[in-house]
């Protein structure tokens, strides 16, 4: 099993990040490279993932289509959320993410992820290979573009009007 923690130092404000890491616009911009799409399957395809919502992502990795739903598992706002894998290529995937706000006034995001390759005794060593850089780099990715958009104004194109106007 891989254990992944990365902390990103956002300068804007915690809702903001909070909803922008929670946005399947988002997460699919950060994730372009691979095609990623959101399937009408049996859950969302746009907006902010909430409480019990299901998401189910296709993506291109490693030259081969996958398919994984993922459900939020948890959610306080706008401190926590934690998203598992219900089905997909994983034995399991489980991402916690945690936001506070630093004495400066940035956010701060910390994201863990647990990861289990397939195959009990070729997924430690898929593991140890390739896949902990390879989602690390996804990891990293997804934290740039949340960055990026949450201290432009380009945040206002990805959440509701009423977080936008509970944040000005």
């Amino acid at each position: 099993m891989i254990r992944l923690e990365e902390t990103t130092v956002i300068d804007a404000p915690i809702q903001r990040c909070f909803d922008l890491a929670r946005s399947v616009e988002v997460h699919l911009l950060a994730n372009v490279h691979s095609g990623e799409q959101a399937l009408a399957i049996g859950g969302i395809t746009s907006g902010l993932v909430g409480l019990g919502q299901k998401v189910t992502w296709r993506a291109k990795h490693f030259g081969i289509w996958h398919t994984l739903t993922s459900e939020t598992t948890a959610l306080e706002p706008p401190s926590y959320f934690q998203v598992t894998m219900i089905q997909g290529i994983f034995r399991s995937m489980q991402a916690d993410h945690l936001f506070r706000v630093l004495p400066a006034g940035a956010t701060e995001m910390k994201d863990s992820f647990s990861i289990a390759a397939p195959l009990p005794f070729l997924g430690p060593l898929a593991e140890a290979l390739f896949l902990r850089r390879y989602m690390l780099a996804l990891l990293r990715e997804r934290n740039a573009v949340i960055q990026q958009i949450a201290e432009s104004s380009e945040w206002q194109h990805y959440l509701p009007s009423p977080a936008a106007s509970r944040e000005d």
